[in-house]
């Protein structure tokens, strides 16, 4: 994996070293942490369009809950059949059941970057100079599972970057229930989540978390700020579809709003035409 991601390791090296550099003056021992972020801020910045798109995928597939719930009910002992027609709709509605992590899986080859850069001693020849960086005393390429004690400064250090990622994970899982019951209203909420299957879909946005703990604290770092900027971005279509064009409008037509229609319009009823004429004599 190391030669396959050899280029990109060197190229974040020299990306981190420079921003390090630069910040070094002005913040010192932290400028390879502020470095970091700022890396991790450009990565999302490129991924965002990605990141907007999914967000509105996410919405469409609420509003389609209640079909597809449907269709499971109707073609259970048909499992071609079930594909092919939940295929279609997605299809007629512009979206996958794959848009929702689309952006998700394309951070990974960023973030096995970092990983690698601070679990390297030696980066195109040369030593890695980022290695000799830390945060708060504690070296941004230790872990928390090589041998630090959850007593000690260094676990404390561990153990507030799980405990800020952990309270990202809960606000982010809260905001996308919020933005899924909007989207969809309460027929949105999925059938058959109790159990341990519920337990499983509450649990697995906490699995960030258990990769910190596996990870370098620069890959920590790199979580931390990634899950901050995913929560700003829910918020950020939240406020925009719920003061602007609607989220049921935001989650229709592929993502390009509908025109609104003039509250007046929508209130009178169809039968009222009708009652004009009788009244009329016609």
């Amino acid at each position: 994996m190391f030669s396959l991601l050899g280029v990109p390791v060197d190229a974040a090296y020299h990306l981190v070293s420079g921003f390090t550099g630069v910040l070094t003056p002005v913040l010192g021992g932290l400028a390879a942490v502020a470095a970091i972020i700022a890396v991790t801020m450009g990565v999302r910045l490129l991924l965002m369009p990605l990141s907007l798109r999914a967000l509105r995928g996410q919405a469409v597939q609420a509003r389609l809950a209640p079909q597809l719930q449907a269709l499971r009910q109707r073609y259970a002992k048909q499992p071609e059949r079930l594909q092919r027609e939940m295929s279609a709709l997605y299809k007629r509605e512009g979206t996958s059941l794959f848009a929702g992590i689309t952006p998700l899986l394309l951070q990974w080859p960023f973030l096995s970057v970092m990983y690698l850069l601070f679990r390297s001693p030696q980066v195109g020849g040369k030593p890695n100079t980022l290695l000799s960086h830390h945060l708060l005393g504690v070296p941004l390429g230790m872990h928390w599972l090589g041998g630090v004690g959850p007593a000690s400064l260094q676990g404390a250090v561990f153990l507030g970057v799980f405990a800020l990622l952990a309270a990202l994970c809960w606000l982010s899982a809260r905001l996308a229930r919020r933005m899924t019951a909007q989207a969809g209203g309460a027929q949105a909420t999925p059938a058959g989540t109790g159990g341990a299957a519920g337990l499983l879909v509450r649990a697995l946005p906490y699995l960030t978390v258990v990769i910190a703990a596996f990870a370098p604290l620069a890959a920590g770092v790199y979580l931390l700020t990634s899950l901050a900027w995913s929560l700003a971005e829910r918020r950020f279509y939240w406020r925009r579809a719920a003061h602007g064009k609607g989220w049921t409008a935001l989650s229709t037509d592929h993502g390009v709003p509908r025109p609104e229609v003039p509250s007046g319009a929508v209130q009178l009823p169809q039968s009222r035409p009708r009652r004009r004429a009788a009244a009329s004599g016609k």
